[in-house]
């Protein structure tokens, strides 16, 4: 089992759409520890050692969207595990973004969207779904049922 340190970034535009990320349905190209092949997330990955969760936010949201982001706000704290791995992920907020949305051609991930923060797909990660929710109701951390 993985252990680690992770950061989600909700990115909201001017019409509190959040940007979410398809995966790739092959375990292999989707390349996720927590196994979220074939699901929506939020801009996410792994805290490098010596890393503050902002820079680790403004990286992974570089590398998996081609967007700049400025100004991330830590909002949560996600006692993150299933089966697969176990992580401290931390939540992370911003709405001052440029750039237009690029996914690469890694694989990780197939397409992307903008959804209405109250209107999320079915098939979003219970981590991102998480963040999201504590966002919404503002609430730092809270121990899962």
């Amino acid at each position: 089992m993985k252990q680690g340190i992770g950061i989600g970034v909700i990115i909201l535009n001017s019409n509190n759409e959040v940007l979410l990320l398809l995966r790739n349905s092959d375990e292999k190209k989707a390349d996720s520890d927590m196994h979220y092949e074939g699901q929506y997330t939020l801009p996410a990955g792994k805290v490098q050692f010596g890393e503050t969760f902002e820079k680790a936010g403004i990286r992974k949201v570089k590398t998996e969207t081609g967007l700049d982001i400025l100004n991330p706000k830590v909002i949560c704290l996600l006692n993150d595990f299933n089966e697969f791995a176990h992580y401290a992920t931390i939540g992370l907020v911003t709405n001052e973004y440029s750039g237009q949305v690029n996914i690469g051609n890694t694989q990780e991930h197939v397409s992307f969207i903008w959804k209405n923060i109250d209107d999320l797909p079915q098939n979003l990660c219970k981590s991102s779904r998480q963040i999201i929710q504590r966002y919404k109701e503002k609430i730092w951390y809270k121990e899962d049922e």
